[in-house]
């Protein structure tokens, strides 16, 4: 029953609303005595929406190196050398939002990235008390923002947290995970 129910709200919101505006914007000029204008308004508010669904369907074809790019290098690992974008995934639901990709990427880069997240402060080695930042359930909302480097029997790993600020909104958690045996960098950015 009560996935009827939520199938009925996604048809009301997602299809229902953009055909009552769209009437709206087409009937009100109509009424005033702009025919032309309502119909160049509808046409404008019908391309905007297929755009938007657009842009929703093909999001993983339009991800580019650059956005990879822009990514990574937001928690300080560089990727100077060329890269190429092997795997690109996203997902969402109510509520959810996974992203991950995979970058073949130099030797050159795989141990500058190696060596940066070795020489933080906070490193821990393999079999160290790690702690799950993205299952915690105190500080899940508030507090401060948390990078914890560490290093597993596979990969060396950066993770972020921060904590969105508002109860029920969900924190940013992202991970990069660089391989001990391949030139291969996978980011993934959890929302849930």
């Amino acid at each position: 029953m009560d996935a009827f129910l939520l199938i009925g709200l996604y048809i009301l919101v997602f299809v229902g609303l953009p055909i009552a505006i769209g009437c709206l914007i087409y009937f009100a000029p109509k009424k005033l005595g702009y025919p032309k204008t309502g119909k160049y308004l509808t046409i404008i508010f019908g391309l905007f929406i297929l755009a938007a669904i657009l842009s929703a369907v093909f999001e993983d074809q339009l991800f580019t190196n650059n956005n990879a790019k822009e990514l990574v290098e937001e928690y300080e690992v560089l990727l100077t050398d060329k890269f190429d974008l092997k795997e690109n995934k996203s997902m969402s639901g109510i509520g959810d939002y996974y992203h991950t990709f995979t970058l073949k990427i130099s030797e050159r880069d795989k141990n500058n990235a190696i060596l940066k997240i070795k020489d933080s402060d906070n490193f821990k080695i393999n079999n160290a008390s790690i702690e799950s930042l993205l299952h915690q359930q105190q500080e899940r909302y508030f507090g401060p923002r948390v990078i914890q480097n560490y290093e597993t029997e596979n990969s060396y790993i950066r993770e972020y947290f921060q904590p969105s600020g508002r109860r029920g909104y969900a924190p940013t958690f992202r991970r990069i995970s660089i391989s001990k045996t391949e030139n291969e960098l996978i980011f993934e950015d959890i929302k849930e």
